[in-house]
């Protein structure tokens, strides 16, 4: 027993008091610990999913495919077009937020997770025909719903819109330099240009839509990290 420090009225002892060992609870909790602990149990709590190159690619992307959709429709309707006027840079920048569509994508190359997650995305297993099924039968029970770190709905979306893209940026450059290519081409390119633009602003729309009804996946491209409970449930065969 120390005296000075049992005796009332005297200063409590200004010597640090000796560490514990690990896992010695005699003294009760230490504070030090519990700190720690309640630090590392958010951080616990939630799985990396995307880099901040992805993220980048992901948010360069959206804003030129905004730029694009919000232009072809003040250039297609006529409501909009009156009150936005100035029909030629219209035309400008969306021509030209068309051409600039791929270089995130290209840049994007340049990582590592980026081309990972590429190839997940391109390759579909038996879990994702189940998917597709349980889609159909509007079954959203996780459980009837396999998959990794990205669903079968992600995958076909994105070979959709990017087969759509390129579709968009060919038949857009045909309606640009119209003297690269005979009249019935550019006749034709019209045609599946703006039909294609009007299934891609519907497309994007459920997108939006989604996205929106899953605040957690929102999460993940905006910080990068998910909570691991939200992964366990909607992507239980991915292990992070």
């Amino acid at each position: 027993m120390n005296p000075r420090r049992d005796a009332p009225g005297l200063p409590a002892d200004p010597r640090p008091a000796a560490p514990r060992p690990p896992g010695d609870r005699s003294a009760g909790p230490s504070p030090t610990g519990d700190r720690v602990a309640e630090a590392a149990g958010p951080l616990l709590a939630r799985v990396g999913r995307f880099t901040r190159a992805e993220r980048w690619v992901h948010r360069a992307t959206a804003a030129l495919m905004a730029v694009c959709v919000v232009t072809a429709a003040c250039l297609y309707v006529p409501e909009l077009a009156e009150l936005i006027g100035r029909r030629e840079l219209v035309v400008r920048v969306h021509e030209w937020s068309g051409v600039l569509l791929p270089v995130p994508f290209l840049l994007g190359l340049a990582s590592r997770a980026f081309r990972t997650d590429l190839g997940v995305l391109n390759r579909f297993g038996p879990h994702d025909g189940q998917w597709l099924r349980a889609a159909l039968r509007r079954d959203k029970r996780p459980e009837s719903r396999p998959a990794g770190k990205f669903n079968a709905g992600q995958k076909v979306y994105s070979a959709w819109i990017a087969g759509a893209t390129l579709v968009m940026l060919g038949t857009g450059l045909m309606m640009w330099f119209t003297h690269l290519t005979p009249l019935a081409w550019r006749t034709g390119a019209t045609f599946v240009h703006d039909w294609l633009a009007l299934t891609i602003g519907i497309v994007l729309a459920g997108h939006i839509g989604m996205a929106v009804a899953d605040p957690e996946a929102r999460r993940g491209l905006r910080t990068g990290s998910v909570s691991r409970e939200w992964a366990e449930r909607e992507h239980r065969l991915w292990r992070p």
